[in-house]
């Protein structure tokens, strides 16, 4: 896992502006801490920050197809799962390799199949070819978006990164938000494509771009379709299981320290027990995984819980750790240290965005802090929601009837924090509009019941959407750490197959994720398998209300941060006794402060 950036101009030289690129690649030094390089030629210019993973000495980038005179070049972020069979089939078609990374087999695929290349890559990915003989720059996303990559316009080319901060060391980008940066940070529906910042957007999941003296040219190699669907429960299941320990045993590969985030819920504990199996069956029955779960200093005392919070993680991780016989840890935070200013400015920084949870991603920034003292690799259940029905919107009628996103009937619109009314953002006319463009983009199959129909909907728009938000955050907040993150339910196949899958087959026993609790019989406590959904622990404790609050107070002594939120509808929340305080409001509060560190941090031009 990586940091790539860089950029390809046909009007002016790279050479010329070797300063910027190397800016550019070490404004991404967090996602990189082992190695850093640059490549510059007449037309382009590479950067890359190594997190080094597989190949430890061979890998380095960015890597050129030949060492004199190179035709292609390759900055590269991510892993390929499938890069061993890759690589057999490379050579019997005449390929050399030099090292045994993954970074070169994409190299020597593009050799091989040029555009076609992403076709043939398991695995989460971010990358750029420029290829000289063609003048042309060929940037790469994987299906389900796991790897960011964003671009900007520069003149007579692009710019891209990993993040956009690196794009901001471009001396023609600024970081600058107008009204539709806001609508899209604020109103919750999490966009494919636009970012926040004025002029810069991201490659599809699934997509790519080419530039060339033509100009910019961008497509979908992998989308979601709607697939009929054979086979009764018992073949689901089956299939679900081979599916589901296909990708988590494909995704053990490391030369370096791996583990795993054992929450105590079904996702994680039914991938921790499939990546134990495997590693006892490759390193011998003695073998044993390291797991890790988060909990705070006040939870086994005074647990409280919420809309989105069910019970306390901590003894269900413990039980599920020792069912396995994983190498468990509990790293507890004092709910305090949440509130450090430096922790969270890290987070802001590192999300270079005002939109995140609060105290949970500042847990979840320290959590991975402490993971890398031991390891550089974590497998994490991401996506289980997403592909088997977890969430409560799958579950709601009122969620399945209304006619809006069905996570803001979860998470409400008061989750957000309110903005200035004098902004005129007309957000509820955006998520309309948004909204009725997200359903138009749904496959659907001809005949499918109206039960059908609406939780194909809503698995879509959970996959494409309200994922992405989630997959973003974890891969900010592990990589300015130096921790790649796996998520092995982003496996296109399993995910493609649960979406061919009927509803009636997703819930056959009354409940969410029936097929994975059916699939993971025997690889879980029965007490795991059966617990209610749960999501990211979050402390309750009264003295972190209070000290938010007063965070809040001083955000709002911020003639910026007052000129764009709601002071009417914020107050309250500022004057509740903090033990009184309720999770939304709360959540208002954690948005007001990271405004604030985020106008500190960046500076940008408000253009609204």
């Amino acid at each position: 896992m990586c940091g790539i950036t860089g950029w390809a101009s046909f009007h002016s030289d790279a050479r010329a502006q070797a300063t910027v690129i190397e800016a550019m690649t070490a404004a991404l030094s967090r996602r990189g801490p082992d190695a850093a390089g640059v490549w510059l030629g007449e037309r382009a210019a590479i950067g890359h920050r190594r997190l080094a993973v597989i190949d430890l000495e061979g890998g380095t980038q960015p890597m050129t197809d030949r060492r004199h005179e190179p035709t292609a070049v390759l900055t590269y972020s991510g892993e390929i799962y499938n890069h061993h069979a890759l690589r057999t089939e490379l050579r019997r078609r005449g390929h050399d390799f030099r090292t045994r990374s993954d970074t070169e087999v994409v190299l020597r695929a593009y050799e091989e199949w040029g555009d076609g290349l992403a076709e043939h890559l398991d695995g989460m990915f971010a990358f750029a070819v420029w290829d000289e003989r063609a003048q042309r720059l060929f940037l790469v996303r994987d299906r389900l978006g796991v790897k960011p990559l964003f671009w900007a316009a520069v003149d007579g080319g692009l710019a891209f990164a990993s993040e956009p901060k690196a794009l901001f060391e471009h001396p023609e980008l600024r970081p600058k938000v107008d009204a539709d940066g806001l609508r899209e940070a604020y109103s919750l529906l999490f966009n494919t494509g636009p970012a926040v910042w004025s002029g810069v957007r991201e490659v599809e999941p699934g997509g790519l771009l080419v530039l060339d003296r033509d100009g910019i040219r961008e497509r979908r190699y992998w989308q979601l379709e709607a697939g009929a669907h054979d086979g009764d429960r018992d073949a689901a299941v089956e299939r679900i299981g081979h599916l589901v320990g296909t990708a988590a045993r494909g995704q053990l590969e490391a030369d370096v320290p791996l583990c795993s985030l054992l929450s105590g819920g079904i996702d994680s504990t039914v991938l921790t027990a499939l990546l134990a199996d495997e590693l006892r069956l490759r390193e011998g029955p003695d073998a044993r995984i390291r797991s890790y779960a988060v909990d705070y200093s006040d939870q086994a005392d005074s647990f409280t819980g919420d809309v989105l919070r069910t019970g306390h993680d901590t003894p269900y991780a413990q039980e599920a750790g020792a069912f396995i016989g994983t190498e468990h840890s509990t790293v507890v935070l004092d709910p305090l240290a949440l509130l450090d200013p430096e922790h969270r400015r890290a987070v802001v920084v590192a999300r270079d965005s005002p939109i995140g949870v609060g105290d949970m991603d500042t847990s979840l920034y320290l959590l991975f802090g402490e993971i890398r003292r031991h390891s550089t690799v974590a497998v994490s259940g991401e996506a289980a929601d997403e592909v088997f029905g977890g969430y409560p919107w799958f579950h709601s009628p009122r969620a399945l009837t209304a006619d809006t996103f069905p996570w803001l009937l979860v998470t409400g619109d008061d989750a957000a924090m309110p903005l200035n009314p004098e902004l005129d953002l007309r957000i509820g006319e955006y998520r309309d509009d948004t909204y009725r463009t997200a359903l138009a983009a749904v496959p659907h199959l001809d005949g499918e019941s109206p039960t059908e129909h609406r939780q194909r909907e809503m698995q879509h728009l959970s996959l494409t959407r309200w994922l992405r938000q989630l997959l973003h955050r974890k891969d900010r907040l592990s990589m300015t750490q130096g921790l790649e993150v796996r998520v092995p339910y982003c496996d296109h196949r399993l995910v493609q197959y649960a979406f061919d899958t009927p509803w009636a087959l997703k819930s056959f026993d009354g409940r969410e994720k029936s097929l994975l609790r059916a699939a993971g019989a025997g690889l879980a406590p029965d007490s795991v398998l059966h617990r209610p959904k749960n999501h990211y622990p979050a402390t309750h404790h009264p003295d972190y209300n209070r000290g938010l609050q007063d965070l809040a107070r001083d955000a709002l002594a911020d003639e910026q941060v007052r000129a764009l939120a709601d002071e009417a509808r914020i107050k309250p929340c500022l004057d509740t006794p903090p033990e009184h305080l309720e999770w939304g409001h709360r959540l208002r509060l954690e948005r007001v402060v990271d405004l604030a560190l985020w106008l500190d941090h960046h500076r940008p031009e408000l253009a609204l």
